[in-house]
Order: structure tokens, then sequence, then C-alpha cells
């Protein structure tokens, strides 16, 4: 959070309130009284304007956001958080290359900056550049002390498995879970992997797991408890999942697969 300063107010990362110049008259001699503050430290107005652009960004509003990160760049040109939160905006717009040219000015100027870094991978995976995007990821999961290092360590592991390395994302799955044992996705990857590998037992804990306070499944774990089911011979359960699957995804890959094994497609 911002602490809130005299005459220069950054109220909820939206409003700035303007220094108030206050003038006095008094009887028939004039006087003039000046309440003013100095303008803020350089880097503080940097802060506040790309954390301003940061709120632009999560609202869509592009235009404002590239307005608050240029004057953010004119207080520092060198700044990698700028660059960082510029390639952002282009990503959201679609324009790829301006989007790759800043996240790279971004970690030339600070190679050890691990969230830019992340967000990049996650561009080049959106590009299917896997190879890339993971060998970004296994610098990520280097730092230690990045507080998203799980969800870095998921992320890898969809990487290796776009690049049909199984071993390697289960490893990174696993990583992610010593870390964060309620991350969601590392455990439905670890139950699809471990029932591919035919080891039931293990995939129905990780499954269970998933399912734990879970108000929804996703099309994917719901094709997941269809075959799992279907190995135990649950056939209450096997019904339930199919049920559910048709009824809330039923243009999903997911149920088109289960009607091809009822000999529907």
């Amino acid at each position: 959070m911002i602490n809130l300063a005299l005459c220069n107010i950054f109220r909820s990362g939206t409003v700035w309130a303007g220094v108030v110049l206050l003038l006095a008259l008094t009887g028939c001699v004039t006087q003039s009284e000046t309440v003013f503050t100095d303008p803020p430290a350089p880097e503080k107005a940097l802060k506040q304007r790309v954390e301003l652009a940061r709120k632009y960004i999560g609202e869509g509003d592009w235009e404002n956001a590239k307005r608050n990160l240029k004057q953010a760049a004119e207080i520092d040109p060198d700044n990698a958080e700028v660059y960082e939160a510029f390639a952002l905006v282009y990503q959201s717009t679609g324009e790829t290359d301006l989007a790759e040219e800043n996240f790279e000015k971004a970690l030339r100027i600070d190679r050890s900056f691990s969230r830019a870094r992340n967000n990049y991978a996650a561009f080049l995976y959106s590009q299917q550049r896997y190879q890339e995007a993971e060998k970004q990821l296994e610098m990520v999961v280097k730092d230690s002390l990045y507080n998203a290092r799980p969800k870095a360590f998921v992320n890898l592991g969809l990487c290796r498995l776009q690049l049909d390395n199984s071993a390697g994302a289960g490893e990174a799955f696993e990583r992610a879970l010593t870390m964060d044992a309620t991350n969601r996705v590392a455990r439905l990857e670890l139950a699809e992997l471990r029932f591919r590998d035919g080891d039931i037992a293990a995939a129905e804990t990780h499954y269970g797991v998933y399912r734990t306070g879970l108000k929804q499944q996703s099309a994917r774990g719901l094709w997941l408890g269809v075959r799992l089911s279907q190995a135990s011979g649950d056939r209450n359960a096997e019904g339930s999942y199919a049920m559910a699957l048709r009824n809330l995804y039923p243009d999903s890959p997911e149920y088109q697969a289960y009607q091809r094994t009822q000999g529907g497609g």
C-alpha cells in the first residue's frame, strides 16, 4: 500500500489530489501565504506511476496504462518494472513483437527479475514456443526467494507436458506441491500422469485431494473422474461424472472423448 502524503495523495490507486495553494488577504495590507509540499521524490513518483499503470492493466484500460508508463519511463528510462508492465500491455493488445521487445528489455536491465521472467515464459507459452518458455522457467524456479515459485514450477510442468516430457513434468508438479499442497492444477496433472502410468491408487489419491472443497470441476477433471471410475468398476460414480460433463461442458473435447468411448462418435 502507498502511504498518504500531505498534499499529493494517492487514494486507492485511483485519484491524484493536487497541491493546494492558499492565499490570505487581511485589511488593506496584502499578505501572501503559501502552503505547499515539495514534489515527490523521483523514486516515489516512479513507484506511484507504475502501480497506477498496473491497476489500469488489471482493468483493461490500456491507454491510461501506457500514459502512466510513459511518464514513469521519463523519470527512469532504465527501470525493469516499467518495461515489464509495457510488455503486459502489448501482450494484452495483441502486439506480440512489442511485448517480446519489452520483456527482453526488462530482463536485460535486471536478469534477476523473476516475476518478469515468469511472465515472459507465459508469453512464450501462449505463442507455443514451449522450449523457450521451459528455459526461462528453469531459471525462475532457481530463485528460492521468488514468492510465486510454486506457480512457476506448475508452469514448468505444463511446458514439459507440451514437450512430451512426462517424467520432467511430474517432477515439477511434485516440487510445486511440496511448497503449496493446495495447488489444484498440480494435483490434477499429477493425477492424470499417474493414471497414464497405470498407478490407479496414486491417481485416485491425487484426484481425491483435487476434488476436496471444489464446487465445480473442470472438464479435464470430470473426464479423469469418469476414467478412474471405469478403472475401479464404480458405475454409479462414472455415471455421475459423465452426466456433469455432459451438462456443464457439452462442447468440450473431453465430452467428445467420452462419447467416443460410448460409441457415440
